[in-house]
């Protein structure tokens, strides 16, 4: 196929697209974003509230600038949304499903601001426009987008390349019997490995993954490769604790080995919104 074959396939593509795209994003347009935030509270709570107010207004000012507008909105899907099409061939364009795109343009409204959430609706739009790849692309999928932080969004796109992750839970055993004390769970390399903007919250981010049903901890299950745990048991920090109880009679570092994993449901997720369209084709 010559260049201007592929520029014509290009546009019409491209004028499919913008056809929904002016459908979905009719939502946005009627339904207004609400300024309540921005107007001076005294007007409704008196004037007792008016310094109140006026403290609450100016820290909430800034909210008016990141909401998305029906504008900006649309400008991000004609571009976004059409470039992760461009390796889709035209007769494989279909109308989406209303119950996904229109969500995910209100969602925008709110996301749109942040990359990495930016990149996982445009996939799971681009996905659900795509005959090939709309059955990936579930209703439910919005919301899950809108409960995660862009941490969450970078952890995901680890677990796209890669099926399981070591982890631990570092306890205090009792010598004298079975019992212990957990000091840290769920410790891992996975907020290290993402580029997580914070780190130190990633047992919290993966908690929310699994309450979400994307990522998963087998339980009384273990990597069988025992090497994969020492870079965890040999940190730094761990090995500062380890020195200060050993020699200690009661008392003694142990580990729980176990990993966490995407599950099928995951699996999907991921398909859908983190991995980039236009790798899939």
């Amino acid at each position: 196929m010559n260049e201007d074959s592929n520029q014509e396939s290009n546009e019409q593509v491209g004028g499919i697209v913008k056809q929904t795209i002016d459908s979905a994003t009719a939502l946005a347009k009627a339904v207004p974003i609400y300024e309540d935030a921005i107007q001076p509270l005294a007007k409704e709570t008196g004037k007792a509230l008016g310094t109140l107010g006026k403290a609450v207004n100016v820290a909430l000012a800034p909210i008016s600038l990141v909401v998305w507008g029906y504008d900006q909105i649309k400008e991000f899907l004609e571009t976004r949304v059409t470039e992760k099409l461009e390796n889709v061939p035209e007769d494989r364009i279909t109308t989406p499903p209303t119950n996904i795109v229109g969500p995910a343009v209100e969602a925008l409204k709110f996301t749109g601001q942040d990359p990495t959430l930016q990149d996982m609706f445009a996939n799971l739009i681009a996905n659900s426009l795509d005959s090939k790849t709309v059955l990936e692309a579930h209703p439910s999928f919005v919301d899950m987008i809108k409960n995660l932080s862009p941490d969450e969004g970078l952890i995901l796109k680890l677990f796209a390349s890669t099926q399981n992750f070591p982890m631990v839970d570092v306890r205090l055993n009792n010598k004298n019997d079975s019992s212990f004390n957990v000091l840290h769970r769920n410790v891992s390399q996975v907020g290290v490995l993402s580029n997580c903007k914070h780190p130190q919250l990633t047992a919290n981010y993966l908690d929310n993954l699994c309450r979400l049903g994307i990522l998963e901890i087998p339980s009384g299950q273990r990597i069988n490769d025992p090497k994969a745990y020492e870079i965890l048991t040999s940190d730094p920090s761990l090995e500062q604790l380890k020195n200060q109880i050993d020699g200690n009679e009661e008392f003694f570092i142990g580990f729980e080995q176990k990993f966490i994993q995407a599950t099928g449901w995951g699996r999907q997720f991921i398909n859908a919104c983190i991995i980039d369209k236009r790798v899939k084709g």
